[in-house]
């Protein structure tokens, strides 16, 4: 019987007009404490974004995205949360924000191959 994985994901939301509650899915946060694992993969589909907002600066969403992708790798350019654990930088990449990129609560799951259910989660969310 192949080992299997606890894991645990949350989807990258971007809200233009945070006051409309309305967003986008662009990406996916997947962790497993267990193996250390933790990644962050996202894709801005600018058009789509356009139809619920003419006015997004594309550029700073870009920039802070790649910020979370810092985080999650522990980058050494990625400020002083990427240096923390790999639960702490899950914990932090997840906390409740008000701000144009936010995440969905983290949701559980089990699996036998990481990556594979990782890059399946991006497509089924995201893309």
């Amino acid at each position: 019987m192949q080992d299997r994985h606890l894991y645990e994901y949350a989807v990258i939301r971007v809200l233009p007009k945070v006051e409309r509650e309305e967003f986008l899915n662009v990406g996916i946060i997947f962790f497993c404490k267990r193996e250390k694992f933790l990644k962050v993969i996202y894709k801005l589909d600018e058009s789509r974004l356009k139809c619920l907002s003419e006015d997004i600066d594309f550029d700073q969403i870009e920039k802070n995205l790649e910020s979370l992708k810092k985080i999650s790798e522990g980058a050494k350019d990625g400020g002083p949360i990427a240096q923390q654990d790999v639960p702490s930088r899950f914990r932090w990449l997840t906390a409740v924000r008000s701000s144009v990129i936010q995440t969905s609560r983290p949701h559980p799951g089990m699996c036998s191959e990481l990556d594979g259910t990782f890059q399946r989660l991006f497509r089924e969310m995201v893309l």
